[in-house]
């Protein structure tokens, strides 16, 4: 069973009033999420936050603030993914970056704009983690601990 089980990073990064999202090929549709993915192997949830955000939007970003911890199981997989949502300051987008190749782009889309696509949203988690950003409170990264 553990392989039904994912530890997954996304991060919201904001920017003159709009959010940074991708839009990618999933489940044999197009949908909006955070940039986000699997944390690997050795790897800590930050250094997965920032490695997915720089693949999938080209963007270097500074984790600034642990957002929430959720738990979704998928209706369309039946996976169960465990998702840190971290907030991240955008520090400078790399033009010579290489996408995933299931990213299509990379986009900024402001809160309107992301509620009048809410059913193209790839979970419930991507709205779930903008509005836990928006309302707070938003928790310390030194919550989370690496012991070397």
């Amino acid at each position: 069973m553990p392989d039904r089980i994912h530890l997954t990073v996304a991060t919201v990064v904001k920017r003159d009033d709009k959010f940074l999202l991708v839009r990618e090929f999933s489940d044999q549709k197009t949908v909006l999420n955070q940039p986000a993915g699997h944390v690997e192997p050795g790897e800590t949830p930050l250094e997965a936050a920032v490695r997915e955000t720089l693949e999938e939007t080209g963007w270097h970003v500074r984790p600034t603030a642990l957002i929430s911890f959720t738990t979704y199981l998928s209706p369309t997989n039946g996976i169960t993914y465990y998702r840190l949502a971290i907030a991240a300051d955008a520090v400078e987008f790399d033009p010579k970056a290489t996408l995933d190749s299931d990213i299509e782009e990379a986009l900024w889309l402001d809160y309107e704009e992301i509620l009048q696509n809410e059913n193209s949203l790839r979970s419930p988690m991507v709205m779930q983690a903008i509005n836990d950003y928006l309302k707070g409170p938003l928790y310390p990264l030194d919550i989370l601990k690496t012991p070397r």
